[in-house]
């Protein structure tokens, strides 16, 4: 099956998963960093599980295209 989207769209989709990444875990940090730096570092879950998920974004957006031809 083929993807109806454009290369174009595909990267604009990795920047704004990228932008969310940063942002959201940025103020995590603030958070832990503001309310409870003596205790565990939590924000680590969400920077570690979401960036697998990023990277296998990544790894969809960039990874070069599978050929259909059969032997």
């Amino acid at each position: 099956m083929r993807s109806t989207k454009s290369e174009s769209a595909k990267k604009w989709g990795l920047r704004a998963h990228l932008l969310a990444y940063v942002l959201a875990n940025v103020a995590q940090v603030i958070v832990w960093w503001l309310y409870d730096p003596e205790h565990f570092f939590w924000p680590m879950w969400s920077i570690v599980f979401w960036g697998i998920g990023l990277v296998f974004h990544y790894w969809g957006v960039y990874s070069p295209p599978k050929s259909n031809t059969e032997h």
